[in-house]
């Protein structure tokens, strides 16, 4: 992977990534994720349910153009029930879309903040910021599915305290999950939008609306 697109997948992007846990911190309240093994399933389980549909929405934003990512902004939307994780999407999508446009300053990039008032959803930022970086489908799958789980896995540090190191091996344990969700992802990139992956993860989404509701966040998703 090249280095351009080594950025989009480094956690220290300035694009607010840092900010959500990808339901990582509403299944720690609810005693679902209190240890690295634990943590592991979440992870596994996230990754084959948001991250595939992530990653697919990305190759599909990547191979296709401007005429493509309404139709896929769209799509998004219908396989996000939540309403909290739509709005977390497409916070996360407005804020890297402000970071990709001052990283590479490209005037078809203009073309997604008129997507949605409330901004673009982040696997469409993701693919065409991939793309307008040298990337293609497979790059963008990858770096999609990788995000699905590595937030998260950050979020674990932070809020159970545990062993980075731990952490980390269980991330390298999953690499082949993530290259192989990544494939297949990847293979969907020239699909009918409507016929993207449709998988879901109802209690993810539960996780979402639940955390809306607490007195105290330490993240916004």
């Amino acid at each position: 992977m090249d280095a351009a697109l080594l950025l989009l997948a480094d956690s220290r992007l300035p694009a607010g990534g840092h900010a959500h846990s990808g339901g990582l911190e509403p299944a720690a309240a609810a005693g679902a994720v209190t240890d690295p093994a634990a943590l592991a399933g979440f992870l596994r389980g996230r990754l084959a349910t948001a991250g595939l549909v992530a990653a697919a929405l990305a190759a599909a934003a990547c191979a296709g153009g401007r005429d493509d990512w309404a139709r896929l902004d769209a799509e998004a939307d219908a396989r996000t029930p939540s309403p909290a994780q739509r709005r977390a999407s497409r916070a996360q999508g407005r804020s890297l879309l402000r970071a990709v446009r001052a990283t590479w300053p490209v005037a078809e990039l203009d073309a997604l903040g008129e997507l949605h008032e409330a901004g673009p959803h982040h696997p469409v930022v993701l693919g065409a910021a991939t793309a307008v970086a040298g990337g293609g489908p497979r790059q963008a799958a990858a770096i999609a599915a990788y995000g699905a789980v590595s937030g998260p896995a950050s979020a674990a540090v932070r809020l159970l305290g545990l062993d980075p190191l731990a952490v980390h091996r269980t991330l390298a344990e999953l690499a082949g999950d993530i290259d192989a969700v990544a494939a297949r992802a990847a293979g969907c990139a020239a699909a009918d939008p409507a016929e993207l992956p449709t998988v879901s993860a109802p209690l993810l989404d539960l996780y979402a609306e639940l955390h809306l509701q607490a007195d105290l966040r330490l993240f916004e998703s």
